[in-house]
């Protein structure tokens, strides 16, 4: 089992809440000097409060806000299970389990981990912030084919709006995987379409706000 390590990421984030904590009083004092500023009624109300409690108030609530943030990271950070006879991702509590038959190669996308097909079809891309070298060490280690940069990454097309080659429905699909993206508020919605893409044989990756797009050839 290879996963983010739960202390480290909490411990992390309610280092940078206090470090915000402690800050907040100084841009208080600076933002009460301007004429005009935004929130300058809460920096007035930080401002009235006494030292040492004013400090000690704000490093408290940012570190309180710093676990909150910590946790819901490790809630959303991925999870790799590797044995011979099977791989589990698991992201958000939800296990996705493929049997060794299933998977051809396992590839390194940029920050992103992929899962690959004996027919070039992806079966599973997941955003990956693991060490990369004890990855690759322990898919090599079970037996699984490792790739540090996508073998078909030359196939993909930019997706527009109507453009021809894809199957029938998948422009429709994009259309609403590209709305869902734009809100940011969707991603849930985002990986739902690219598996119902996935369904009808087209292979989806994101590059800054833009689709790309392939269909494995069928051998």
């Amino acid at each position: 089992m290879i996963a983010e390590s739960v202390w480290v990421l909490v411990l992390f984030w309610v280092g940078c809440g206090a470090v915000v904590g402690w800050l907040a009083p100084l841009l208080a004092d600076w933002l009460v000097t301007l004429r005009w500023a935004p929130l300058k009624g809460p920096a007035e109300l930080v401002s009235s409060i006494a030292e040492p409690g004013r400090t000690l108030g704000a490093v408290g609530v940012g570190m309180v806000l710093g676990v909150l943030v910590g946790l819901l990271a490790v809630h959303e950070s991925l999870a790799v299970s590797v044995s011979r006879g099977r791989v589990v991702l698991s992201v958000r509590d939800t296990p996705q389990e493929f049997g060794r038959d299933e998977i051809d190669l396992v590839v390194r996308d940029g920050k992103q981990l992929v899962l690959l097909g004996p027919d070039g079809m992806e079966i599973a891309r997941e955003d990956c912030h693991l060490t990369w070298q004890r990855l690759s060490g322990a898919f090599a280690e079970h037996g699984y084919r490792w790739a540090d940069e996508d073998p078909h990454r030359e196939e993909f097309r930019r997706w527009v709006p109507g453009m021809p080659g894809l199957p029938e429905g998948a422009d429709a699909l994009l259309r609403a995987r590209a709305a869902a993206r734009e809100k940011g508020e969707n991603a849930e919605d985002a990986r739902e379409l690219r598996r119902e893409l996935l369904r009808l044989g087209v292979v989806v990756r994101d590059e800054k706000k833009r689709q790309y797009w392939r269909v494995p050839q069928r051998s």
